[in-house]
């Protein structure tokens, strides 16, 4: 078979809440007591962050909610969030023993779980203390899962945290990136004002690289400077039509909706066309968000065009789960040739060819190849195209020395986050590309780790002289 499709008796949702039944956090309570504890820990090896998951768990079984919720804080600053979105089946659940006797233990819900018990009942402590008097001043350029981990870090240190947010409202991917379906803003906006509270200053529509270089932050006081700025420049298709109107990127589609607020319109300023039949071409967690939004937005037909097969797709199995309860269509094994559009200048259709599967290609996956004389169409009116992102050119474009890689990303140290320039760290997005929640705070982690050793060196050379 070339092409499948799957269909569900799928549900339209139209709201935008996020639901989680008694009866579903009642199962998700009774893994806890199934966790075994194992000695060598095989579950925190899976964790960029290093949680003691096995420590966290454990009392959750006992009923001592609070303290698990502290226990996760001492590694994890935004653990409602990681709770919600991070992929936690490729990687804590991935190794977790009982995988192979039932099913891992449900580590990212149970977090969850601790997370929101302990905001409801305000027993976490923040961790650390607020910045010395006189301590040494870092700068962190983003406010995604990175740079808040690498501020949050630093701050328990006793550093002078200052994060250069270039949007109006702070959070980087997490608020413009991820749906309110999948994470709440008022979780969000909970888990930076805890940040907040240890000290850390946020600056927002600063735009380093306009407003102000990382060379300039060197030169006004910054004794280093974290750049967790994301990767929010869209890639495309490159196929005729594109430029169509009612052609989206993903990133630009899922930031009208999340961050501008274009679903409130005309009550909110953005406004976005309301689309009836949608095609989100890609396969990952983001086109998952998009395909999703749509049917939120009063979509009629939404459909995943995939190149590849079911086996292929690199969203998470939830998210993709999600998707088709919800009512998106899979149309796998296809390609997009061209957009068609009317003489208005708005999309109508895409010509489309189905795919087989050949020999794996350098990703380890079976390379999609044409079959001859299998062109269709698809009535459209809206396409999202969700391929992938990379970093915006500004930062490396206004950064003398700053080394990267020919496709943009940042060149570091994989240990320590150090760049090129020697008090110039960064992580997450900037530096891999779009890649997951968790990974990105695990570069926040080492950096924050490696920056606190270049200033304590900094430190002792100054006294020395």
């Amino acid at each position: 078979m070339i092409s499948s499709v799957m269909m569900t008796g799928a549900r339209f949702p139209k709201s935008f809440a996020v639901v989680m039944t008694r009866s579903a956090w009642a199962q998700t309570l009774a893994m806890a007591s199934r966790c075994l504890a194992c000695k060598n820990k095989p579950c925190v090896r899976g964790c960029p962050v290093n949680i003691d998951i096995p420590a966290f768990v454990k009392l959750i079984a006992e009923k001592n909610y609070g303290a698990a919720a502290e226990e996760i804080s001492r590694a994890n600053a935004l653990a409602a969030v990681c709770g919600r979105v991070c992929p936690q089946e490729e990687q804590c659940e991935k190794f977790c023993v009982m995988a192979k006797l039932g099913g891992p233990v449900a580590i990212g819900r149970l977090e969850r779980f601790a997370a929101d018990w302990a905001a409801r009942n305000q027993t976490v402590t923040r961790r650390g203390r607020r910045p010395r008097r006189g301590a040494q001043k870092v700068a962190i350029i983003g406010s995604g899962p990175a740079g808040l981990t690498a501020a949050g870090d630093l701050a328990a240190l006793g550093y002078r945290v200052t994060v250069l947010e270039a949007l109006h409202e702070l959070g980087g991917v997490l608020r413009y990136g991820i749906p309110e379906f999948r994470l709440p803003r008022e979780i969000l906006d909970r888990e930076i004002a805890g940040i907040r509270e240890m000290g850390v200053e946020f600056l927002t529509n600063a735009v380093v690289g306009r407003t102000l270089t990382i060379p300039q932050l060197l030169e006004s006081g910054f004794d280093a400077v974290f750049i967790g700025s994301g990767a929010g420049y869209p890639t495309f298709l490159n196929i005729p039509g594109e430029t169509l109107n009612g052609v989206y990127a993903a990133n630009e589609f899922l930031t009208r909706v999340n961050l501008m607020k274009a679903r409130q319109f005309p009550l909110e300023g953005t406004p976005i066309k309301k689309p009836h039949k949608v095609a989100v071409f890609g396969a990952g967690n983001t086109a998952m968000d998009s395909a999703r939004t749509a049917l939120r937005l009063g979509a009629s037909e939404v459909r995943i065009v995939y190149r590849r097969s079911r086996a292929e797709m690199p969203a998470r199995a939830e998210e993709i789960e999600h998707a088709g309860q919800e009512g998106v269509l899979f149309e796998l094994l296809t390609n997009p040739v061209r957009f068609v559009g009317n003489e208005n200048g708005w999309l109508v259709r895409a010509v489309c060819q189905r795919m087989e599967l050949g020999e794996p290609d350098k990703s380890g996956r079976r390379r999609p190849v044409p079959v001859a004389g299998s062109e269709f169409e698809l009535e459209l009116d809206t396409a999202i195209i969700a391929v992938g992102q990379s970093p915006n050119p500004l930062i490396r474009s206004t950064t003398e020395g700053l080394a990267v890689e020919k496709w943009g990303g940042i060149i570091t140290d994989e240990q320590t986050g150090a760049t090129s320039i020697p008090g110039v760290y960064a992580g997450g997005d900037a530096v891999t590309g779009a890649a997951t929640v968790i990974t990105a705070m695990g570069a926040g982690r080492r950096a924050s780790i490696a920056i606190d050793e270049y200033l304590k060196a900094k430190r002792s050379e100054k006294k020395k002289t």
